[in-house]
This record gives structure tokens, sequence and C-alpha cells, in this order.
């Protein structure tokens, strides 16, 4: 395998998953920050406060886009993957 299809293969293998984990990592990020906010403005300082609703929305996105999240992959897989190996 030449030195510029690896790295082409490699290249969209991280695009492909920065946008399969980008719902997940966005919405604990805005769940942080609400959390976050909500201690700072209440003064509450409980830690399950923080791990639990972030948890809990992470694990509900992940359930929602699945399927986004399948079909970039399968797409990734039929386009990048399969043909080098078909080449070989």
């Amino acid at each position: 395998m030449e030195q510029i299809v690896f790295f082409d293969m490699l290249r969209e293998g991280l695009w492909a998953a920065t946008i399969v984990s980008a719902p997940v990592l966005g919405i604990a990020l805005i769940v942080g920050l609400l959390i976050g906010l909500l201690q700072a403005l209440t003064s509450i300082q409980e830690m399950t406060l923080t791990f639990v609703p972030k948890l809990l929305a992470m694990m509900l996105v992940y359930w929602v886009s699945l399927d986004f999240m399948s079909q970039i992959m399968i797409e990734f897989f039929q386009v990048s993957i399969i043909p080098v190996i078909t080449a070989i």
C-alpha cells in the first residue's frame, strides 16, 4: 500500500471519528456548562450532581444519534476501507 493511500485513509478515519463523536461530546459540554452554572449560582458542590445528569444526557444523545453514527461509519468503510482491501 502506498503512503498516500494510507495517509488519506487515516485522515478520512479521523474525520469520521470526529463527526461520530461530535454529538455526544457537544451535549456533554453543554450539560456540563449548565450544571456548572447552576452549582455556581446555588453554591451546591455535590459531585454526583455533575456526573449523573451529564451521563444521562450523553446516553440519550447516543441512543438518538445511533443511526446517524452508523451511517457515517458504514459510508467510511464502503468508500475508504473496502476498496483498498479488494485492491490488494
